[in-house]
């Protein structure tokens, strides 16, 4: 995409803010501000939604159907900035990750940081997001929990790591992929066909930004990723579980990894508030769960303590009469974890146990885990040097 030529003079990028990100009123009520008349705003807003998440434009000389007079104040009040990426890790296996730093949400506080992952296969490609920095919910075997929460990602934060990831991806027309074979192409096949909600964070713990991400995302005049592609993984904040599918219905995944109240609340700290019982009622009140939009539970598979054959049938008891899919998760270490993964024969017993009694129970490759992309493993690399120098100076 090659901007227009225009004479205009350079601009100062880092206080601007961006318009990448913000919802179609936001965009409104920013030319609101800048004194642009009524009668003009819904059409200026089509233009600029159709520029910034179709087009995936990064300057406002490349939207010709906008007057030259309109660009340039534009481009004097606002920006197109997404989040920045500060480095890229690229998996053996394709996987890739990114460290992406936020502006700081206030003056005098230091940038933030992110990670998300985007995972390739042959015709489709999935992209792991961040809803908050860092993470509140301490369970014991994910990597992300042992990371402070600082603040919850604003709708623009979350909707940006997919403009950015699809700007690095060449996912916007006339960009071109990445050469090294691992970004699925082809016509009609888009790099990132799929969004998971399975980063740093709990999303239900920012459901107001969650949802407005997810309507943006699913626009069909931008980025147009459908809802039934959009899955959001809770540990179970059942009060805001209705809520999520009454208002924008994405696929809903369950961090679920037990099977007794007990061993639940150890592994997942927040079964303590809302335990099995009521996790499985909310569930069963999804709007729209069925056969075809099946609800699907996480299970990580940890080696002598949630593995057994007994824990399996449970399982299936369990979710009897929910629509349900089982992903079998086989635990992804990293770095002073107190689990060990479960033996692929115990992965696939227990697999087949749950098989048998109608589930489909794929057992998740694990992808990236050379890099700490993988499920569980995510953690910002500020959060890890900070560590590092605590182990230092101890």
């Amino acid at each position: 995409m090659q901007p227009l030529s225009e004479t205009l003079a350079p601009l100062e990028a880092p206080t601007l803010p961006s318009l990448a990100g913000l919802t179609r009123g936001e965009i409104a009520d920013r030319l609101r501000a800048q004194g642009v008349a009524e009668r003009e705003i819904r059409m200026r807003v089509t233009q600029l939604w159709h520029w910034i998440y179709f087009r995936g434009a990064d300057d406002f000389c490349a939207m010709h159907n906008v007057s030259k007079a309109m660009r340039a104040q534009l481009r004097q009040a606002f920006t197109l900035s997404l989040p920045e990426v500060v480095e890229e890790q690229v998996s053996q296996d394709g996987t890739r990750k990114w460290l992406l730093r936020l502006k700081p949400a206030n003056e005098g506080d230091a940038p933030a940081e992110i990670e998300c992952v985007y995972i390739p296969e042959s015709d489709r490609g999935t992209l792991c997001v961040s809803s908050q920095v860092g993470c509140t919910l301490n369970c014991s075997f994910c990597h992300t929990g042992t990371q402070r929460l600082v603040r919850n990602l604003t709708t623009a934060e979350i909707v940006g790591q997919v403009m950015a990831a699809r700007r690095r991806l060449g996912d916007f027309p006339g960009l071109e992929r990445p050469t090294d074979g691992l970004v699925p192409s082809g016509e009609d096949v888009r790099a990132i066909s799929n969004i998971v909600f399975m980063g740093m964070g709990e999303p239900l713990y920012n459901i107001d930004n969650v949802i407005a991400a997810i309507e943006i995302m699913a626009d069909g005049d931008g980025l147009g990723i459908s809802k039934r592609r959009i899955t959001v993984s809770t540990s179970g904040v059942v009060p805001q579980i209705e809520r999520l599918g009454a208002e924008c219905s994405p696929m809903l995944a369950i961090s679920l990894h037990a099977v007794k109240d007990e061993l639940r609340t150890k592994l997942v700290p927040l079964n303590k508030k809302y335990p099995i019982a009521e996790l499985l009622a909310g569930c069963k009140a999804y709007p729209g769960a069925s056969n075809a939009r099946r609800i699907t539970f996480e299970y990580v598979m940890l080696k002598g303590v949630n593995d057994s054959p007994a824990e399996a049938r449970e399982l299936v008891r369990l979710l009897k009469g929910l629509p349900a899919k089982i992903n079998l998760i086989p635990f992804n270490p990293w770095p002073g974890a107190p689990y060990e993964c479960s033996d692929w024969e115990t992965i696939e017993r227990f697999s087949d146990i749950v098989f048998s009694a109608g589930y489909a129970s794929p057992v998740r490759t694990p992808r990236g885990r050379d890099i700490l992309a993988a499920c569980g493993q995510l953690k910002s690399e500020t959060e890890k040097l900070r560590a590092r120098a605590r182990l230092v100076a101890e």
